[in-house]
């Protein structure tokens, strides 16, 4: 029994344990006689006692082990812990209180009779010792060093995440809980094991100062992004440098909520909060059992949709990207959750320039749906090698669309960008015409072309978070290009589910636009970031403007001002009215022109006669 023990429990807590029990135990019936004789016992109970000491201890110790008693942690002891250790010890004297009737009423056996009380007596003092040895530790941390201990800490919201959040922050030595505040004017005035509802959101700047906190936990996962933002100016303008919070439910893999679940405050908390809603049965049934080719899948948007298509039980993914390291960490990090679905998954190192090796995969794997993410995205890189964005982002599409459409592909999703529109860049302009180039080869056989086109992602691989971050990192200073330079933002999952959801809605042709909400101002952005790192801007980081560089515009418009859009049935997804189109005729002239191999400096010239390009402004 003893070495089953060993296995849950540490051997210096059991050890422990059973001698003071065996102690407990001992002084507990031994003090029964006392109690029950005015502490002066009979000699003929002396002579017994000693007998009935070994039995009634090596019985509690019995029971206690079978019933599992020695199997908790001390410092996190619970209610069932004690229940079970009761448990044992009513048994234990109960069964015992029988024997010992047996033994009065048998004439011969009953000089080894006790008095009942002394049982009974013996009963409650041993469960009141051993309780309280049980729950001792607990009590010390929550009562008596909880005074002391951790970070002095508000948590904001009195809801059940506030109250998971509270339990488990009593038990542990890095915070020590204060106080909360709520909306709901019914919990003002209450407690929440035993910390107190002093007051309102609005009531923080005042509290925090007399109460001298110094982290904060927002428990709210249904607060709105505004709704974050709002508390966090509030925060910082009190000097509350540590912010936590607890993710939206939708991200939480249980429903108990602990501390190890809160994060700190990030970007994405303040910019993008509102869950994104999606069809999800039509999206399964758009992508359940299906082979689905993902081209540029060790990108940020290609390995993100690589991991959300898992969820959706495809049959097949064919992950195809030219970075063979990228390639090789996706491949790595989704080993377990391909395993456990069983997806067919398979890594394929190639390049959507090469239209040979493209017709072999799609010969081999034979796909069903296909997301085109590739595309070379660095605008002032591609200002410079435009003959590689057109070799890419053009010839790349046209020969993924061809192989499609040769294969049977049911639907080609085209991933676009809202740098397509009135494009000031060569990469704007090549985007465009990947869009122009997929809406026109839709129809010719049964694949169904769609372009979903949005902004920027947050912490995309190249995009400005990242890149902030480390410059704060190095202690600054934030480079930003213009201070009225703005950018519409939305998360990589949200973007992708949404991908997802227009796929299943296209019928073919369409050019979908995402709803980003409003647009940032860049620098407003780099201002909270900083901020968020508990640093003051200007101050302790500094921001300088560096100019636009070429290719830039100050603002990125999801429609030119001719487009317009079209409502569909979802509120995030709208469908954009393109004017201008290109013939089959057109599309056969541009590739062959590009595969030509033309001199850079002539390139730009050539792309604005089919794409109208902006001023930047």
């Amino acid at each position: 029994m003893i070495n089953n023990l060993l296995k849950p429990t540490k051997k210096k807590r059991l050890l422990f344990f059973l001698i003071s029990d065996v102690i407990i135990f001992s002084l507990s019936f031994y003090l029964s006689f006392l109690l029950r004789f005015d502490f002066d016992i009979p000699d003929r109970y002396l002579q017994v006692l000693p007998y009935w000491l070994v039995i009634i201890v090596a019985f509690k110790i019995f029971a206690l082990a079978v019933l599992k008693s020695y199997s908790f942690n001390w410092r996190f002891v619970s209610i069932n812990e004690l229940l079970r250790t009761s448990l044992a010890l009513i048994l234990t004297n109960s069964i015992l209180f029988i024997i010992n009737i047996f033994l009065q009423l048998n004439q011969q056996l009953n000089p080894y009779s006790i008095p009942k009380t002394v049982l009974v007596i013996d009963l409650f003092i041993s469960l009141i010792i051993v309780s309280f040895l049980r729950i001792a530790k607990r009590v010390y941390l929550e009562l008596i060093s909880s005074k002391s201990r951790g970070k002095r800490t508000a948590i904001i919201g009195a809801g059940s995440s506030g109250e998971q959040i509270a339990r488990s922050l009593k038990k542990n030595p890095d915070f020590n809980p204060v106080f909360f505040v709520d909306d709901d004017d019914m919990k003002i005035g209450t407690k929440i094991h035993g910390i107190p509802i002093v007051g309102k959101i609005k009531d923080l700047p005042y509290l925090l100062k007399e109460n001298k906190i110094e982290t904060v936990i927002i428990a709210i996962p249904s607060a709105t992004h505004k709704e974050i933002k709002k508390i966090f100016e509030m925060l910082t303008k009190n000097d509350v440098k540590d912010i936590k919070i607890v993710p939206s439910l939708s991200k939480l893999p249980k429903d108990i909520i602990s501390v190890k679940d809160l994060k700190d405050l990030s970007i994405e908390d303040l910019l993008s909060r509102e869950p994104i809603k999606i069809e999800e049965d039509k999206v399964k049934e758009f992508l359940k059992g299906k082979k689905i080719f993902v081209s540029g899948a060790g990108g940020s948007i290609g390995s993100e949709i690589v991991r959300q298509l898992i969820k959706f039980e495809p049959d097949t993914i064919v992950a195809f990207e030219i970075d063979e390291t990228e390639l090789h960490n996706l491949s790595l990090e989704l080993k377990e959750k391909i395993k456990e679905k069983n997806i067919n998954f398979f890594p394929v190192v190639g390049d959507v320039r090469d239209k040979s090796k493209l017709e072999n995969v799609f010969k081999r794997y034979k796909p069903d749906i296909v997301f085109h993410a590739a595309a070379y995205k660095h605008v002032p890189l591609m200002e410079d090698f435009p003959e590689e964005a057109v070799k890419t982002n053009i010839v790349g599409t046209y020969n993924l669309a061809i192989t499609s459409i040769e294969n049977g592909v049911e639907k080609f999703v085209n991933i676009s960008t809202d740098k397509a529109v009135n494009p000031t860049s060569i990469m704007g302009a090549t985007k465009r015409m990947a869009e122009m180039i997929c809406s026109a080869l839709n129809g010719i056989g049964k694949t169904k072309f769609v372009s979903v086109r949005f902004g920027n992602v947050l912490g995309s691989r190249g995009s400005v978070v990242p890149i902030f971050l480390e410059q704060i990192k190095k202690g600054g200073p934030i480079t930003v290009t213009h201070p009225e330079m703005k950018r519409y933002f939305m998360t990589i999952s949200e973007a992708v589910l949404l991908v997802f959801q227009a796929a299943a809605m296209g019928k073919g042709g369409e050019v979908f636009v995402l709803d980003m909400g409003e647009p940032v101002k860049i620098v407003k952005l780099a201002e909270t970031l900083i901020r968020l790192q508990g640093l003051e801007p200007y101050k302790d980081i500094d921001i300088v403007f560096t100019g636009l560089r070429p290719g830039e515009k100050l603002f990125e418009e999801l429609l030119t001002a001719e487009e317009g859009t079209d409502k569909t049935y979802h509120s995030k997804i709208y469908i954009a009215r393109i004017s201008k189109t290109l013939s089959l005729d057109d599309v056969e002239f541009i590739i062959k022109y590009i595969q030509s191999n033309p001199h850079p400096e002539e390139i730009k010239e050539f792309l604005k006669r089919y794409v109208k390009f902006g001023d930047g402004n």
